[in-house]
């Protein structure tokens, strides 16, 4: 491989993360070579040192690596497929989100054209990219993924995690089922506040004091739930009770409260299976769907 090729990429999609990869290639020393829809995000990013691909075939042809930020892999399709006779010979690092099975799809599809491909799942705050606390997960064949790893080392640590094509997009999907809730009871834990008539900024950093136990109970309950779950039929029944208190308190000042009783729905489920099986039933086991009816 040359130095040439080592030291080059083309970049194809500039949303906020799109240009963050753009910006971290050019501050590593790397060449640049862009395209978007939009040639406004092109010119913002050619201001900054980039070069300008005219067409999708150019942005290719430009380099043997092309990094894909798009909003859903149906978009990869869209784009290169304005250019499928160019494909052949290259790489395709598709860092999009989307489901497992998209991934897979879209991984073959690359393939058949004669380039190779590897997926990604950007772990990033944001589309701060450069925070200490994001990294990018990677999968695909690992010959690709090592030929081509200290190029893509710019844009944030790496964590490749085996051959299946899917797998990136397993673990970034499983941390966005962490994340959404999470981002939802913030903003009702705060909401409840502000209604309440009390400062957020007061409140904030005791969330991130009890934030500070989370570690331990992911710990606790990823053993649990590798032996099928936690499940106490007292323990499940406390819980019912808490989530209508939190129902209570959010609905009293005005504050919705449809993800608190999603949470409580979850746990009146598992009190009533366990109620019908005689024994615990936890809410992981309910949400495997694979929960036998054996006393």
């Amino acid at each position: 491989m040359s130095e040439q090729s080592t030291r080059s990429v083309s970049v194809i999609g500039l949303g906020p993360m799109g240009q963050a990869m753009v910006r971290a290639f050019l501050d590593a020393g790397v060449e640049v070579t862009v395209w978007n829809r939009s040639t406004a995000k092109v010119d913002a990013m050619v201001e900054l040192g980039a070069k300008r691909a005219a067409t999708v075939a150019d942005a290719l042809d430009a380099n043997e690596v092309t990094v894909l930020s798009l909003t859903h892999y149906a978009a990869m399709y869209d784009v290169l497929g304005q250019a499928e006779d160019r494909l052949a010979g290259r790489v395709i690092a598709n860092l999009s989100s989307d489901s497992p099975e998209k991934a897979r799809g879209g991984a073959a599809w690359v393939r058949e054209r004669g380039a190779q491909f590897i997926s990604g799942g950007v772990m990033s705050a944001g589309d701060n990219i450069t925070h200490p606390a994001s990294y990018i997960f990677y999968s695909g064949p690992r010959e690709v993924f090592d030929a081509h790893a200290e190029l893509l080392r710019p844009l944030s640590p790496q964590e490749y995690l085996g051959e299946d094509d899917g797998l990136a997009q397993i673990f970034y999907q499983a941390l966005l089922v962490i994340f959404h809730p999470w981002l939802l009871a913030f903003d009702q834990a705060t909401a409840v506040i502000a209604k309440s008539g009390h400062d957020i900024a007061q409140f904030v950093p005791f969330a991130v004091r009890s934030s500070e136990a989370f570690p331990y109970f992911m710990q606790e309950f990823s053993v649990a739930n590798q032996a099928g779950g936690w499940a106490d039929l007292a323990s499940l029944k406390m819980m019912e009770a808490g989530a209508q208190h939190i129902i209570d308190a959010s609905q009293e000042v005005g504050v919705d409260a449809t993800f608190s009783h999603a949470a409580q729905s979850f746990w009146r489920k598992a009190i009533a299976a366990s109620e019908e099986r005689g024994s615990a039933v936890s809410t992981y086991e309910l949400m495997l769907g694979e929960r036998a009816d054996a006393v």
